[in-house]
């Protein structure tokens, strides 16, 4: 039984993120009856917008949109490449930028909660390798130390379950309308393009899993 859980538990950890990628895999394939690349729709998408102040930039650390450079930034398969994921990829992150313009909570939201769990990741680290050290000194402090780096994971896991709504809107609040108005696939691609929109909004499933996972592992030991 306990095996069953932990495969269960597994599943659920590694599915979603290796799913993701098959999909955007499978329909990565150049197109030579594309008149443009996924940077071409991006750029397209954000003049039909009104959002030529936004820059649509190559970058090597994945798929994105930069709301402090104001940025949609692309991967070189992606920027470059005639493929459907590409045209599909860049509408999504074309979403986020229309979400930023339009000042929409959720995204705002997940923005400022982004910046703190970055200044707190940086404490979580100091707070766990003080825990042990203050355990025999302090007992109290060792508990508090502990406290403020499950704290920390706690709002790393809070970004990424108020991102998964701020995704799914990107794909199928934005994108999908912005597609399905220009005309620009044809229904069989328009298929296909739903699943692209579904794996690019679940991106952050199994990073909001593994997440909760840690803080229920701390928790645990906090508690003893």
């Amino acid at each position: 039984m306990i095996w069953l859980l932990l495969l269960a538990v597994l599943a659920l950890l590694l599915l979603p993120g290796w799913w993701v990628k098959q999909v955007l895999r499978k329909h990565s394939g150049e197109r030579a009856d594309y008149p443009g690349t996924g940077g071409d729709m991006a750029r397209h998408l954000l003049h039909k917008l009104g959002l030529e102040y936004v820059a649509v930039e190559a970058t090597a650390m994945g798929d994105h949109y930069d709301p402090g450079a104001r940025a949609v930034r692309l991967s070189e398969d992606k920027l470059n490449g005639r493929s459907l994921t590409a045209v599909v990829v860049a509408a999504h992150e074309v979403g986020h930028a229309l979400q930023h313009a339009r000042g929409e909570t959720l995204f705002s939201s997940r923005t400022g909660l982004a910046v703190l769990a970055l200044w707190m990741q940086r404490i979580a680290p100091l707070a766990l390798l003080l825990t042990p050290l203050l355990a025999a000194t302090a007992p109290g402090a060792s508990r508090l130390s502990l406290l403020i780096a499950v704290g920390a994971m706690l709002i790393g896991t809070l970004v990424h379950l108020v991102t998964l709504p701020v995704e799914w809107d990107a794909s199928f609040g934005k994108a999908l309308p912005l597609l399905e108005q220009g005309e620009y696939l044809d229904a069989r691609d328009m298929k296909h393009a739903r699943r692209i929109l579904t794996a690019a909004a679940l991106t952050y499933v199994a990073a909001s899993l593994m997440s909760l996972l840690n803080i229920g592992r701390w928790w645990r030991y906090l508690r003893r």
